[in-house]
């Protein structure tokens, strides 16, 4: 039976409010949680990103949940401290946790002041990242020279059994290439069609291990309502690659998503006041093959999907 979380966006919502969100989710019936990670928001009027590393570990103590979290090693992160948040939160909470590795955007890397690198470079930077956060999961000791440096690095609080390295995709080239170390795929909602190729390419390429998706969606009992808070919070992020990784601030997304519309937002975000096609909606990618699906809910204020959905979703799609 497919798995069905709830998506924490830091970027959008105060970490308190945030905590007391999954710990409601939990209690409503939703299965596991998955967290981004952020140094900024996508837009000023989404307003927060709080550190997601410190908020695992009080969520995870919080609820009895499994999570995951996004995370973009080497630039902004170091692979050997990656490795070892990876590893202390799968020691103090075994089998509970997974993270997926991907090249991340400029909007949360360029902080550190180093060039943004061109997608082969960052994909490759990725691969050795893999490579070294793994080894040191395994309590190698690592040196590493090449587009990241890692000298005599040892993990010595590990969990102990593996932890799943997902990879991270948007587009099917990026499926397919993260089959070759990848645990799993994690990718987010699209036409259906895409998300039939996306599949196809990462499992053709060799691909192993569960298929996750994050589904982007806007529900209010008003229609109106749920596309006023779609576009409100989300329109910034309908932007195809490579706009999404290279912008650098808040301020350039809010620019080029002046005059994004209603409609274009609907082409990225499942928005509707009908419960019943949100479960259709959803009901279609299970079909896909996806073992978890994670909903985010795009509006700030998650009490009231968090309740509706748990009480008129999630059992709905338990049953197809």
């Amino acid at each position: 039976m497919t798995r069905l979380g709830l998506h924490c966006s830091h970027e959008q919502i105060h970490p308190a409010r945030l905590l007391d969100a999954v710990i409601r989710a939990e209690q409503a019936g939703f299965d596991a949680a998955m967290a981004s990670d952020h140094f900024a928001p996508w837009s000023r009027r989404q307003g927060h990103s709080g550190y997601v590393w410190s908020w695992l570990g009080a969520a995870m103590q919080a609820t009895g949940l499994p999570y995951g979290v996004v995370n973009a090693p080497g630039q902004r992160y170091h692979p050997a401290i990656v490795a070892q948040a990876i590893g202390t939160l799968s020691a103090m909470y075994p089998g509970r946790f997974w993270a997926a590795l991907g090249t991340g955007e400029n909007a949360n890397e360029h902080i550190t002041g180093d060039v943004w690198p061109r997608k082969p470079v960052r994909s490759a930077r990725l691969r050795e990242c893999v490579d070294v956060i793994r080894a040191l999961l395994a309590g190698e000791e690592v040196s590493h020279d090449g587009l990241v440096t890692v000298d005599r690095a040892r993990v010595w609080t590990r969990p102990d059994t593996p932890v799943d390295l997902f990879g991270a995709a948007v587009t099917e080239a990026t499926a397919a290439w993260c089959a070759d170390w990848a645990d799993g795929l994690i990718t987010v909602n699209a036409p259906v069609a895409h998300l039939r190729r996306m599949v196809a390419a990462y499992r053709d390429a060799g691909g192993r291990g569960r298929l996750v998706l994050q589904v982007h969606l806007s529900w209010a009992p008003d229609e109106a309502q749920a596309e006023a808070i779609a576009h409100d919070q989300w329109r910034t992020n309908i932007f195809a690659p490579p706009v999404a990784w290279d912008l650098a601030t808040p301020e350039h997304f809010d620019i080029v998503a002046d005059e994004v519309t209603v409609e274009q937002v609907r082409r990225t975000v499942d928005v509707s006041a009908d419960l019943s096609r949100h479960v259709d909606q959803l009901a279609e990618y299970i079909a896909l093959g996806f073992d978890e699906i994670f909903l985010h809910h795009v509006g700030q204020e998650q009490v009231a999907f968090i309740d509706a959905f748990g009480t008129e979703v999630l059992p709905k799609l338990r049953t197809t």
